[in-house]
C-alpha cells in the first residue's frame, strides 16, 4: 500500500544515494555540505526503518549491499528528475530568481552575511535576500524563513546543518585609558570591583551573565556598570571610550586589540562555544535562489579558512 514520504524520510533517502554513489561518507558529506555523522545517522535510520542493511561499511571503504544496489538503481533517476524540475524554475538565461528569507543573530549577519552581499548582488541580480535579525531563531519553517543561521548547539535534528564557523572564543577587553585607572582583573571574581558593560541578550531581554571556565572550573558572574544595552555597536564604542569592560565574541574586538585600542584580559578564563551553522528544512529541495545564497556562504567560508 502506498503512502506519502515524510520530509525526514526524504532526507534519509538523499543521504543514502549520496553515500552510495560517492562510496564514502566523508566525500558525500563534503558534496552535501553536511557532517559525516549526520549522514551516518540518516543512513542508519533508513536501514532500521526498512529492516535491512543497505551499505557495507569498513574502516576503509563503503559499498552498497545487494538490497542497496536495487534501491540505488531506482532512487538515482528519481533524484535526477527532481533536480531537473528545479532547473525549470530558473528564469530565462539560467539565472536564479526570487526572494530568500534568512534569519540570523546580529553577529552572524556582521561576520557571515555582510561579506557576501556584494558578490551575491553581482552574480545573482534577480535574487533578493531578505535578512531578519533574531538572536535566538526558532522554528524557521513555521516563521516562513527559507534559511537560518544558528549556533551549533541549538539546531534541531530534522534540519540540514552546514558549519560556517567551527567555534568562536569569548574575550573581555578594556581600553588603555580604563586600565590606567583600574588594575586588570586576574580572575573572574575581580570583575565585582570593575565597571562592566551589560548586554541584554538573555531570556526576555535579561542581562547576560558573564561565563568563564578554566581547568574544569566554571564561574558565572553577574556584573554591574554604567551602561547596559542590546546594541553591540554601542557596547564596543563604550569600551573604546573607556566607559567599562566589554565581554563578547573575540572576533569583534580582534582588530582593536591588534591596534592597541583595546587590551584583552582573562584570556585564560575565556571559553569557546559551538560556532554558527547554516540551516534549512531537511527533505525539501532548495529553490535555486536559496541554493545561490547557500553556495555563496559556503564559498565565503572556504575563502576565510585559507
Amino acid at each position: 500500500m502506498s503512502r506519502n514520504i515524510r520530509a525526514g524520510e526524504f532526507a534519509e533517502l538523499r543521504a543514502f544515494v549520496a553515500v552510495a554513489e560517492a562510496r564514502s561518507f566523508r566525500r558525500a558529506a563534503l558534496e552535501l555540505g553536511l557532517d559525516p555523522s549526520t549522514l551516518s545517522h540518516a543512513v542508519r535510520a533508513l536501514e532500521k526503518r526498512l529492516g535491512t542493511r543497505l551499505l557495507h561499511r569498513t574502516t576503509r571503504s563503503v559499498a552498497p549491499t545487494e538490497a542497496g544496489e536495487r534501491l540505488l538503481a531506482r532512487l538515482s533517476p528519481a533524484l535526477s528528475s527532481l533536480e531537473s524540475a528545479l532547473e525549470d524554475a530558473l528564469v530565462p538565461g539560467g539565472t536564479p530568481s526570487g526572494t530568500v528569507r534568512l534569519v540570523a543573530p546580529r553577529l552572524a549577519i556582521q561576520t557571515l552575511i555582510a561579506p557576501i552581499i556584494e558578490g551575491l548582488a553581482r552574480d545573482y541580480p534577480h535574487v533578493t535576500l531578505d535578512v531578519i535579525t533574531d538572536e535566538q531563531p526558532g522554528d524557521i519553517v513555521r516563521s516562513g524563513f527559507d534559511l537560518a543561521i544558528k549556533l551549533g548547539e541549538t539546531i534541531e535534528r530534522d534540519m540540514v546543518s552546514i558549519p560556517l564557523m567551527p567555534r568562536f572564543t569569548t574575550a573581555v577587553v578594556g581600553s588603555p585609558a580604563y586600565f590606567a585607572e583600574h588594575p586588570p582583573p586576574t580572575t573572574p571574581h575581580d570583575l565585582a570591583r570593575h565597571r562592566c558593560i551589560g548586554c541584554h541578550s538573555g531570556p526576555n531581554g535579561s542581562l547576560y551573565r558573564w561565563e568563564f571556565e578554566k581547568d574544569g572550573t566554571a564561574v558565572v558572574m553577574d556584573v554591574t556598570g554604567p551602561l547596559s544595552t542590546d546594541d553591540p555597536d554601542l557596547m564596543m564604542s563604550a569600551a573604546l571610550a573607556g566607559i567599562g569592560l566589554w565581554h563578547g565574541v573575540e572576533e569583534l574586538a580582534r582588530q582593536a586589540i591588534v591596534e592597541g585600542r583595546l587590551i584583552r584580559v582573562l584570556a585564560d578564563w575565556s571559553p569557546n562555544y559551538p560556532g554558527f551553522h547554516l540551516c534549512y528544512a531537511a527533505g525539501v529541495a532548495l529553490a535555486p535562489a536559496a541554493r545561490a545564497v547557500v553556495d555563496s556562504l559556503k564559498a565565503e567560508t572556504r575563502n576565510a579558512q585559507h
